[in-house]
């Protein structure tokens, strides 16, 4: 196990993408919430935030889930799991929302309704799948800040993109609220005795392989 005082780097050695939980064991309620809180606060591009979060710890919604996802057995024997949705489009109400949100918080200065309008130039006319798919991407900007969190927190988690996005779509009803279903994460803790994974070695590319230095 990990220590809260433990550095960055120990907590990602420490972490891996667990194959196996321990359905007995519940992630308490504030380290999810810190999680969720670290999820809330990741940099999006221009501060969109273009993606919703579900956690969703429905044991029927979580069976159904599982169905849509290869029966990968994280997704009931974790006890949370999160749902990365993603906004299926930008339109001139989303992007306003976001705008008077930063109005509220810093003011109406014309800097700020000037880039926003700007970008609700560049952004409307474009292709909905265009937009989703830049959506998406931020949705897992703030999947790997829930990945550091989670282990800094000393809680397992699998990334999981394989999944029939648009069943769990239908389950979770999604489109209707104009949402994509992009990742999903259990959290959890690790069955160590029976996961495969757990007593092998972490495998990383080399620095030397994996970094170009431009000077």
């Amino acid at each position: 196990m990990i220590t809260m005082t433990s550095t960055l780097l120990e907590q990602l050695n420490w972490r891996y993408a667990t194959k196996k939980m321990d359905p007995s064991k519940k992630v308490p309620q504030e380290k999810v919430d810190t999680i969720v809180e670290a999820i809330r606060m990741t940099p999006t591009s221009s501060g969109t935030q273009p993606f919703e979060l579900l956690v969703v710890t429905n044991p029927d919604k979580l069976a159904q889930i599982q169905k849509a996802a290869s029966d990968q057995p994280q997704i009931t024997e974790g006890s949370h799991l999160l749902v990365f949705a993603a906004w299926d489009n930008y339109t001139k109400d989303r992007i306003d929302a976001v705008t008077d949100l930063n109005v509220e918080a810093r003011g109406d200065l014309p800097l700020l309704s000037a880039y926003y309008e700007n970008l609700k130039n560049n952004y409307l006319p474009r292709d909905a799948e265009v937009n989703y798919a830049h959506a998406a991407r931020q949705a897992y900007i703030a999947l790997g800040v829930a990945l550091v969190a989670a282990a800094e927190q000393e809680v397992d988690s699998t990334p999981m993109e394989g999944f029939d996005p648009a069943k769990v779509d239908e389950i979770l009803g999604l489109k209707e609220r104009g949402l994509r279903s992009v990742i999903l994460l259990p959290l959890g803790y690790r069955d160590a005795e029976s996961d495969w994974l757990a007593p092998m070695k972490k495998v990383r590319k080399s620095a030397e392989t994996l970094v170009t230095h431009i000077d």
